[in-house]
């Protein structure tokens, strides 16, 4: 069931991306109320079966959105990435995925996050040059984030954080920086497209 439902994740459904990430964090020993949840699921995709991807020739402007949600579980001390691409007025890339590593802020959370986006956008621009898209040099991925805090740490040069593997992380984007591969960009989070990806959705907002 959960490789049935990644399946449309990946290809059609980024809407369904959060919850089939959580779910299959259960695949090993599921319960009665992981079912009911797979059952929910299924049911969403059968009522929005008429929902697609769409897109326009007018446009091929690529965008980027990370979002992270800083440990919402008790029990669990790692937090949620997400981030989505768009181009040509419709998404193209898309992931909801537990981080690796310990987020000790909300900051750093987001900086996990964007590091993240940034690789994805880096293949993307990489591909996009070699299907001549556009005329080299390709121009620079808006990357959009609701956090000014991260805003203003990766404009910083210096990271004086305690972690390494944050200061590591911090240094890539600095350098996707630097090479003008992205530049990120301060969006309010109910206009950020990657929030949803990061934490299940109020109903009027699946609505």
């Amino acid at each position: 069931a959960i490789g049935s439902m990644m399946y449309a994740t990946h290809c059609t459904r980024p809407d369904i991306a959060f919850a089939v990430s959580k779910l299959s964090q259960y695949i090993v020993n599921p319960g009665t109320e992981h079912w009911k949840a797979v059952g929910r699921v299924l049911g969403y995709l059968k009522r929005t079966s008429n929902l697609e991807l769409t897109y326009t020739s007018s446009s091929r402007i690529l965008e980027g959105y990370s979002d992270a949600s800083w440990i919402d579980r008790i029990n669990d001390s790692k937090s949620t990435s997400g981030w989505i691409f768009t181009l040509a007025g419709g998404a193209v890339s898309w992931a909801s995925k537990k981080q690796t590593c310990i987020a000790h802020s909300t900051m750093e959370a987001e900086l996990i996050a964007l590091a993240a986006a940034g690789k994805e956008a880096e293949w993307i621009r990489d591909l996009l040059t070699d299907i001549r898209l556009w005329d080299v040099p390709m121009p620079c991925i808006p990357m959009y984030c609701d956090s000014e805090a991260t805003l203003s740490k990766v404009y910083n040069a210096v990271y004086n954080g305690g972690s390494r593997h944050i200061g590591l992380r911090h240094n890539y984007v600095r350098q996707l920086l630097e090479s003008g591969t992205i530049k990120v960009v301060y969006v309010k989070t109910s206009k950020n497209l990657a929030d949803p990806f990061t934490k299940p959705l109020t109903r009027d907002l699946v609505v």
